[in-house]
């Protein structure tokens, strides 16, 4: 099983990335290839209408990506709150695949705050991130408060008793994302699942 985490902060030595790392240890630790594409530094140009007309520009930015994205089982998909926002980078990222790269599979939201946010962007990728690359989030997703109290590798930096309950639920849900993408695999290898004449969601 392959999985891939989506960091989706812009930052470089973002708490988003300090959680994807630790993602990633909990599934290898599950005997699961996980890797992590990050959105630091803004790697990704912004979307325009030339990625529909095989841009070779495009087409090497996105081709080594797009062949991690279709061998992908599952992802995890890693955001901060920004102004009570997904991070721009992160919402265009979705905009990108369209050729069923993220068709069909399953995603586990992770959210993250400095303080007691996190819902909004649980929310708006629930809403408005799926339509079209056809992602299916699970209904379990984890916001993450207090981020800076909590993952460290100094566990005299962490809060003990709300560490072990991140890392426990961590690892739970991450449990329930491997069970759906096996469940799913058989049902994106179906026939009529997938139609041209409507690429595009409604």
């Amino acid at each position: 099983m392959q999985i891939t985490i989506i960091s989706g902060s812009h930052r470089h030595h973002s708490e988003s990335e300090k959680v994807a790392k630790h993602v990633q240890t909990v599934l290898t630790a599950r005997g699961i290839h996980a890797e992590i594409f990050s959105l630091a530094g803004n790697p990704l140009p912004l979307w325009d209408e030339s990625i529909w007309d095989n841009n070779p520009a495009w087409n090497q930015i996105l081709a080594p990506l797009s062949v991690q994205l279709a061998a992908s089982d599952a992802f995890v998909i890693i955001t901060p709150e920004w102004h009570g926002q997904v991070p721009a980078g992160l919402k265009n990222f979705f905009l990108l695949w369209g050729q069923n790269e993220l068709a069909h599979k399953p995603a586990l939201i992770i959210a993250v705050s400095s303080s007691t946010g996190g819902a909004y962007p649980v929310a708006e990728l629930r809403m408005s991130s799926y339509k079209n690359n056809r992602i299916c989030y699970l209904p379990e997703h984890i916001i993450i408060r207090q981020v800076t109290n909590v993952l460290n590798e100094d566990a005299s930096t962490n809060d003990p008793t709300t560490d072990t309950y991140y890392r426990k639920r961590i690892d739970w849900a991450l449990g329930i994302l491997e069970r759906y993408a096996q469940a799913l695999a058989p049902v994106r290898a179906a026939d009529g699942l997938f139609n041209e004449e409507f690429r595009n969601g409604m």
